[in-house]
């Protein structure tokens, strides 16, 4: 699947561009697959170790947490050293972190390796997005992350499928020992076929204080932070409804968990067929028009959640309502990321760095609320995605303005004469208008 969208959205690029985006949508699986490929295996492992169901909920938490710490760091660390090196040890990294989880002894060791596993795995996910404005720009770039956001929709549906076929013939430590199967041809992939994309020309040397003081510019950006911050906003929307939709609709609304699976997948294909969809509207109407759109729309459904559930409206409405959140948010996502990193030349890593802070970060700290009431309560679940759907919107109007929005979506590469060449060469082949 993967290989014929990249066929798809490159519209004449060379083989080595297909190639280098098939390696980039494989990289931004790893927190998808990381999360929810041991999901199934979660009860037998918190029984193995004699442990509570909160105790095993750490461990998806840790998860996050890591995947959020580990782009913090590795976003910063590749614009000083370049893309390749921190990448390539990162997934050597993770292929070990994944070995020792499959070992653990007890389930706080686990814990704490799966915080490592996902502070390697982050890798992966911030050098992919850097990488791809790198390579690309403008419209470009933001079709690319369309992709992007449609391989991180499909993997949180095959995810768990895969993990639960691997649990017909191992155990939860088997699942551990698939992921980091998957990371070794991905490394191969990577050592092999991704080519350095920050010339040395490009790189910033400095220490802790320098990389202190991007990420303080960084927040201080009026190009960055809006279109960041309503890009963490819609993703703790998201993570408000993987957290808490198989409580509220199976324990509330009495759904069984095969008919859960089929919501599940709906729901991530409206993800999927909207992202594709963006993709091909940026060209005629722009990433910012886009994203403040989607933004809208992923409100309506946020906020008819909310009354839903409050309303006591029933099943039908709640799904309905449902779909429009998580179809709009694949349309938020890398119209987001589009704009939020189209004016950061010089500094890709350490930006795309804190938009998967923001983005695991939200993530990790909405997750638990969800159940504060109890798994018969859908009323958190509600709040929260009410709250972080119109907040996102919020941010976008008070904080965007119009001319500085628009001019980050055209802007078409680096300062430097040739990287402004090779840039427009890109937009060209990529079949954006000049």
């Amino acid at each position: 699947m993967l290989p014929k969208l990249a066929r798809t959205m490159t519209n004449g690029s060379g083989p080595s561009d297909r190639r280098l985006i098939v390696i980039l949508g494989a990289l931004s699986a790893f927190g998808p697959l990381s999360m929810d490929m041991y999901l199934p295996g979660l009860p037998a492992l918190t029984r193995d170790f004699g442990a509570s169901a909160s105790s095993g909920q750490l461990t998806l938490t840790a998860c996050m947490l890591g995947l959020a710490a580990g782009q913090l760091f590795t976003g910063p660390l590749s614009d000083a050293r370049g893309r390749r090196g921190p990448l390539l040890t990162g997934l050597v990294g993770y292929v070990a972190a994944s070995l020792a989880c499959a070992a653990a002894p007890s389930i706080a060791t686990l814990i704490v390796l799966r915080f490592i596993q996902g502070t390697l795995g982050g890798a992966g996910v911030v050098i992919a997005r850097a990488i791809v404005r790198d390579r690309f720009a403008g419209a470009a770039a933001a079709r690319v992350y369309a992709l992007l956001m449609a391989v991180m929709g499909v993997a949180p549906v095959f995810a768990p499928l895969v993990g639960g076929q691997a649990l017909t013939v191992t155990s939860w430590r088997g699942i551990f020992v698939v992921l980091a199967a998957i990371g070794v041809p991905l490394f191969l992939a990577a050592l092999l076929s991704l080519p350095e994309t920050l010339s040395p020309a490009r790189r910033h040397t400095g220490g802790l204080g320098s990389t202190v003081r991007v990420f303080g510019s960084l927040v201080r950006d009026r190009s960055f932070m809006p279109a960041a911050t309503s890009f963490s906003l819609a993703a703790g929307a998201m993570f408000a409804y993987i957290a808490g939709a198989s409580f509220v609709l199976e324990d509330v609304y009495g759904i069984s968990p095969q008919a859960f699976s089929l919501v599940f997948a709906a729901n991530s294909a409206g993800l999927i067929g909207f992202s594709q969809l963006g993709a091909r509207l940026v060209r005629r109407y722009g990433a910012a028009t886009l994203l403040r759109a989607a933004l809208c729309a992923a409100a309506v459904g946020a906020v008819a959640a909310f009354v839903v559930i409050v309303a006591h409206a029933g099943l039908a409405a709640l799904l309905i309502s449902l779909f429009v959140l998580l179809s709009s948010s694949g349309m938020v996502y890398p119209n987001a990321t589009a704009v939020s990193l189209a004016d950061q030349e010089g500094r890709l890593g350490s930006a795309s760095a804190l938009l998967g802070m923001g983005q695991f970060g939200t993530g990790a700290l909405l997750a638990p609320l969800v159940g504060v009431a109890g798994s018969h309560d859908a009323l958190p679940m509600g709040i929260l995605i009410g709250v972080c759907g119109v907040a996102a919107l919020a941010v976008n109007l008070l904080f965007t303005g119009r001319t500085r929005a628009v001019a980050a979506t055209v802007r078409t590469g680096p300062p430097s004469p040739t990287d402004a060449e090779r840039s427009e060469a890109q937009e060209t082949r990529m079949g954006a208008p000049r």
